[in-house]
């Protein structure tokens, strides 16, 4: 009985286009960790929308990589978090389930784009709102050993729903453009 040996041949150049658009991808979240409104204990920030557009434009696989990727860059000291913090303290910080909550709504959103969430206005939006509750779920889960749970909602949810709000609908706005842009 031969056994078959499955290999994968991947040229440079694919090398090389993947690692661009995942590489380039956490470049944003750190362009938009530098939208900021300082609120106490977590800012307001635009990487939450990086995360909505990542997914969107990558697709599962490669947008959570590149949160990853991005976690990975901060922890090591580069300054790319809110504010140009850095650090292994942001995230085991109030801040740190937030950012880890960015990992898996950028792969569930890559899906639902996959899934065709995005062909549709209702389902698209829908898919918007769940992506920022994932986020929002891994925030507050670990918001609460720094503020309790009865004040978790009050200062880790409540102030960032109307600037959830406004990226949801910028997230909505640009994915005609995006989908065209991306096939």
């Amino acid at each position: 009985m031969k056994s078959k040996i499955l290999t994968f041949s991947l040229s440079t150049q694919t090398l090389l286009k993947e690692f661009t658009y995942i590489f380039s991808a956490a470049l944003m979240m750190a362009a938009l960790s530098r939208i900021s409104i300082p609120l106490q204990p977590v800012p307001v920030t635009g990487q939450t929308l990086g995360v909505l557009l990542t997914g969107i434009l990558l697709g599962r696989k490669r947008a959570a990589a590149s949160m990853l990727i991005y976690i990975m860059m901060g922890a090591i000291g580069l300054p790319v978090f809110a504010n140009g913090a850095f650090g292994i303290a942001q995230l085991i910080g109030p801040t740190g389930g937030y950012l880890l909550g960015f990992v898996p709504a950028a792969y569930l959103m890559g899906y639902l784009g996959k899934k065709g969430w995005y062909k549709h206005v209702a389902t698209a939006l829908l898919s918007l709102i769940i992506g920022t509750c994932v986020i929002f779920a891994f925030g507050v889960m670990w918001l609460a050993n720094f503020t309790g749970w009865d004040m978790v909602l009050s200062m880790g949810v409540l102030p960032f729903l109307p600037g959830a709000a406004v990226k949801i609908l910028i997230a909505l706005t640009l994915i005609p453009i995006l989908r065209i842009s991306s096939k």
